[in-house]
């Protein structure tokens, strides 16, 4: 952001946020949260899941009306009655769902809430020639405005997104986890796109867990911690990560992983998977995995690491190869046959494709294992109940309520609900497809130590993450893929993030 003028002094906040508060049945969910965000700036807000940045959020777009505090907007008090109020004031709101309709195309989308019409009829034209001005600003010319929305990548779904905020001439653009859903070489076009944003002095409220992202595209921070600001508007390049994690934590967490226990020599292998493929993904996959032994599959977004994983669980059927448990070879694209064999799967997307959100946590930990808690055909809630608190107990998820929907955890706290599934289940091979996705830093080390946990108990884990870091500081050998090939693999004392690199554009150029 570029310095006020001589003389003029420091740039006033165009937004500020001063001692709110918010509770909900009695549960103070902000208690004295304190915020000010510059004209063209990125502030980052920071915060571990459950620390009150959503509620935060809702209240800066209209969604919820605060208890106490005030909310200022260019130095006047505001009171933002719902979102419309907040859209007309200019606040806009990327949530980290997408509110795009994917059955209407990118000008209807754009529009959608403010279409221009004359005498009750649209303007499509005239809204097409205009979502083809805001798409090209955005640095997005070749972005047709009759897209189905449905068909765009999620890149494209956010800059369909922040088109829409800019359609409503948005000044302060609030990000929630922008870059959750995006690959490298798209996480760099959205900075690109803020910092084009930035210079026509629109400010940005910018959310995220990943502190390395804050070092390249923040202005300043601000931490919450059980809905009080701890710090705010601290400068990005005069804070360390040490600081900030001690801000969010109220401790020292060093961004470590558990120490690797050597799997015995004699450890049976127990996933073998020999020649899988399938049909436009992966070919000729092959490893095994021993108990007791983390697995970890390393390479760039489309290099089919997901899809692995789907397939070995029988989510995707293979066209060639064999997976064997314990000796006895699946019955390919069987999920039924993958779990009696001790196979769970906690996936990517755990919010759609893992848990049901609306249902109690106890519903959620014992899915894969109801029959062994009916009689009859009849469930025994008590028995579910009390396998579930169970495991909330071992895990530590917090809040440690059978009967809370399994919507109202943090994400850390559903990736262990998912754990616990497994676990009660006696799972003999874990698949994790990105444990610690949305997940703060307190709590991915709490989740790395209960995965190192499971393989001391003998579990066979495989571990997927686009965070390369993560995969070889959790595993003890690592497969590298490139575009849906085996490239190597290596312990993972024996490789670094620059090798798995290396590796992937050596592979890219053959």
């Amino acid at each position: 952001m570029e310095a006020s003028p001589a003389g003029s002094g420091p740039a006033a906040p165009l937004l500020e946020v001063r001692h709110l508060s918010k509770s909900f049945a009695g549960v103070r969910a902000l208690k004295d949260v304190n915020l000010a965000v510059l004209p063209g700036e990125v502030h980052c807000v920071l915060g571990q899941n459950g620390a009150g940045k959503s509620t935060l959020i809702k209240a800066l777009s209209g969604v919820h009306r605060p208890d106490g505090g005030e909310i200022l907007w260019n130095g006047e008090p505001v009171e933002l009655s719902g979102p419309m109020a907040a859209l007309d004031l200019g606040i806009a709101t990327m949530y980290q769902e997408l509110d795009v309709v994917d059955g209407l195309n990118v000008a209807e989308n754009i529009f959608l809430g403010h279409e221009d019409a004359r005498a009750g009829v649209l303007r499509v034209k005239d809204a097409r020639r205009r979502a083809r001005e805001l798409l090209t600003r955005l640095g997005h010319a070749d972005l047709s405005p009759t897209a189905e929305v449905g068909s765009l990548s999620a890149a494209n779904k956010q800059i369909v997104s922040l088109a829409r905020a800019l359609s409503r001439n948005a000044r302060l653009i609030i990000m929630d986890e922008p870059s959750a859903i995006l690959d490298s070489g798209e996480v760099a076009n959205l900075f690109r796109v803020i910092r084009e944003l930035t210079a026509q002095d629109i400010a940005v409220v910018y959310i995220s867990h990943r502190l390395e992202e804050i070092r390249q595209i923040g202005s300043s921070i601000s931490v919450i911690k059980d809905g009080y600001s701890t710090a705010s508007s601290l400068p990005v390049a005069a804070t360390t990560r040490e600081e900030l994690v001690r801000l969010m934590t109220g401790r020292d967490v060093a961004n470590v992983f558990p120490a690797r226990a050597p799997v015995p020599a004699e450890a049976p292998v127990v996933l073998q998977v020999q020649g899988l493929g399938l049909a436009g993904s992966f070919r000729d996959v092959s490893f095994s995995v021993r108990a007791g032994e983390v697995f970890g599959l390393a390479g760039l977004v489309g290099s089919g690491r997901s899809e692995i994983l789907e397939t070995v669980f029988g989510a995707r059927k293979a066209t060639a190869g064999t997976v064997t448990v314990t000796g006895k070879e699946l019955r390919p694209g069987s999920v039924p046959a993958s779990i009696s064999a001790g196979i769970g799967l906690s996936p990517e997307e755990r919010k759609s494709q893992g848990l049901l959100l609306e249902e109690p946590i106890f519903v959620n930990a014992t899915l894969s294992t109801f029959a062994r808690f009916a009689r009859r055909g009849l469930l025994n809630e008590r028995r579910e109940k009390a396998a579930a608190r169970e495991q909330l107990t071992a895990l530590q998820v917090d809040p440690q309520d059978p009967d809370r929907p399994a919507r109202t955890l943090s994400g850390g706290n559903q990736q262990k609900v998912l754990l616990g599934r497994w676990l009660i289940h006696g799972t003999r091979v874990l698949l994790l497809d990105e444990p610690t996705r949305g997940v703060d830093v307190g709590a991915k080390t709490e989740i790395y130590a209960l995965i190192r946990a499971l393989a001391a108990n003998g579990v066979a884990v495989v571990v997927v993450s686009s965070e390369i870091e993560e995969v070889i500081g959790l595993a003890d050998r690592v497969l590298v893929l490139d575009a849906g090939q085996v490239l190597a693999i290596r312990n993972a004392e024996d490789i670094d993030e620059h090798a798995v690199l290396d590796l992937v554009l050596k592979g890219s150029a053959q």
